[in-house]
């Protein structure tokens, strides 16, 4: 699989692609990253990437000029398919569905806006898709384009050492994760609950469902509500 991220900022993506389980899924070329400075295709001296609003208003606006080229640039001469993410509060909510439905495409361009906005006729002739992170709003496109790098990749084949534990995380199921514990079985005076000890397995899945369903019930009750 492969991204494509179209910034202003490139530089802030160097430390997390070559870190964890991304950094080690590029390495072993099981998926690959390029960065794609869209200013670099900016049509006057200056590299001029933004100008006012028409109408008038506060904050600065992506031109159309240098993202249709880096797009068109891109593209051109390729036969493979490509889809466009931009993620923007105006959106749909990013979920797990919409993670596994992404990560089957060949090839994924992810957008990142600044400033106040980009030109709508970006979105228009260039965004299969708008997507938001979250009812909050952050300076641009980069932090969501790492999360959605980070959450489709750890879905692809070879990436994690099993993907059982992937299937098993939060959302998958429609409910939240619940609670995990490991080695020592007592840390200080706390101890794990027993039926994780036991060794029985069938009473360890109703543990793990009852307290998935109670973490849902007070944290996500919406989830719940199919």
């Amino acid at each position: 699989m492969k991204f494509h991220i179209l910034t202003l900022f490139p530089d802030f993506f160097t430390s997390p692609l070559q870190s964890s389980v991304v950094g080690k899924a590029i390495e072993k070329k099981i998926v690959k990253v390029e960065l794609h400075n869209f200013r670099d295709f900016a049509t006057d001296k200056h590299n001029t990437a933004d100008d006012y609003p028409f109408g008038g208003g506060a904050g600065m606006i992506l031109k159309p000029e240098p993202i249709f080229n880096c797009y068109e640039n891109l593209v051109k001469n390729s036969k493979s398919k490509f889809h466009t993410v931009f993620f923007t509060p105006t959106g749909k909510p990013l979920n797990q569905k919409k993670v596994r439905e992404l990560k089957e495409k060949e090839n994924l361009i992810i957008l990142c806006g600044h400033y106040k906005g980009l030109d709508q006729r970006v979105i228009d002739e260039l965004v299969d898709e708008e997507i938001s992170l979250g009812d909050f709003i952050l300076t641009g496109g980069e932090i969501p384009a790492l999360t959605l790098v980070d959450s489709v990749t750890r879905l692809v084949p070879g990436v994690l050492g099993n993907i059982d534990s992937a299937n098993t995380d939060s959302f998958e199921n429609e409910v939240l994760d619940y609670p995990h514990y490991t080695r020592p079985a007592n840390f200080k005076g706390i101890e794990v609950p027993e039926v994780l000890l036991s060794g029985h397995h069938e009473n360890i899945k109703k543990w793990r469902n009852k307290k998935s369903l109670e973490i849902t019930k007070k944290n996500r009750p919406d989830l719940l509500e199919n």
